[in-house]
């Protein structure tokens, strides 16, 4: 059984006020995520990717119950869509969320050895100078840095703060979005040597929200691409880059920057940019800017289309 089992989730923002929606006679809300689905094991990554605004951290913040979703989110076996708040106090110590800005999510006003214990004092643990000290030399900072404040901090050293207080309660599942976001190279290797490391000694499931494709490849089992708040391929993270089945999938690869300035390759351009949730395209939503679209795309829905390790919905894949 899958730590983590996800089906069918669905994610709506509202667009308009019931009279006013009433009066246009038009939906009140859209889906911002439609019909997501993917299972998480202990022990593994899987990373999501997708251009911005393509519903990856609307995924993220239902898991963790930030955002009313409907469809089915079972952690452990259990259903947690519906949990009440107590029952989301326990499920916060199993599991935690790496933010996206690692300065902006800590508090200015708390020092460093405060912020990294927090999660221990929210849960009714007691805390000690020993806690803060125990994980900031989990994620090789030093212990001196106990009594500095966020603004005194690196952007390598915020981030690591930032794991070592996700990783404070020893959490089953860590959702970790844009974990190398604004760092250089050096950095975002430190970062993931760091992730994979704790992920070995601990065993802790890591769902990994992400631009980068590069840190995609090298850190996850397996992979998902989404597209308008869906997804369009998933499947082993080898598989996909190897042989990807989706053009979009295509198009995403292709745009990843090469670190060897001597390489040459076709990049696959999408003409356009992604269509607004509020009015979906109808049959494929991808067709007006697929290079390989045929006719018959603007008006059939593709149907989901499993393939050994993989799955993809596209009429006519590559």
């Amino acid at each position: 059984m899958s730590l983590l089992e996800v089906d069918h989730l669905e994610v709506r923002y509202r667009r308009l006020g019931r009279v006013k929606a009433a009066l246009r006679r038009e939906e009140a809300t859209f889906p911002a995520v439609a019909d997501v689905s993917f299972a998480l094991e202990a022990g593994r990554t899987l990373g999501l990717v997708g251009e911005s605004g393509s519903g990856k951290s609307t995924v993220a913040k239902s898991l963790i119950g930030l955002q009313p979703a409907s469809g089915s989110i079972r952690y452990g076996g259990r259903e947690i869509g519906s949990a009440s708040q107590s029952e989301w106090q326990r499920l916060r110590r199993e599991i935690s969320m790496m933010w996206q800005d690692p300065v902006g999510s800590l508090s200015p006003r708390l020092s460093i050895a405060s912020l990294v214990t927090e999660p221990l004092k929210i849960q009714g643990h007691k805390r000690s100078s020993d806690d803060a000290d125990r994980l900031l030399s989990m994620v090789g900072l030093s212990t001196d840095l106990g009594s500095r404040y966020p603004h005194q901090l690196s952007g390598g050293q915020a981030r690591r703060v930032g794991v070592a207080r996700a990783l404070a309660l020893d959490p089953k599942l860590l959702i970790a979005d844009e974990p190398t976001a604004g760092l250089d190279m050096s950095v975002q290797g430190e970062i993931l040597n760091l992730l994979n490391e704790i992920q070995s000694r601990t065993g802790v499931a890591i769902l990994v929200i992400t631009h980068n494709l590069n840190l995609v490849r090298h850190v996850t089992d397996e992979v998902a691409v989404m597209y308008l708040g869906r997804f369009v391929e998933q499947g082993l993270t080898d598989a996909i880059f190897r042989h990807p089945r989706h053009p979009y999938t295509e198009a995403l690869l292709s745009a990843n920057p090469s670190p060897n300035p001597d390489e040459r390759h076709g990049r696959t351009e999408l003409s356009g940019e992604m269509p607004s949730p509020f009015w979906r395209p109808a049959g494929c939503e991808f067709h007006g800017r697929c290079p390989h679209a045929r006719p018959d795309c603007a008006d059939i829905v593709p149907g989901w289309t499993g393939e050994g390790e993989r799955g993809y919905a596209c009429r006519y894949p590559l």
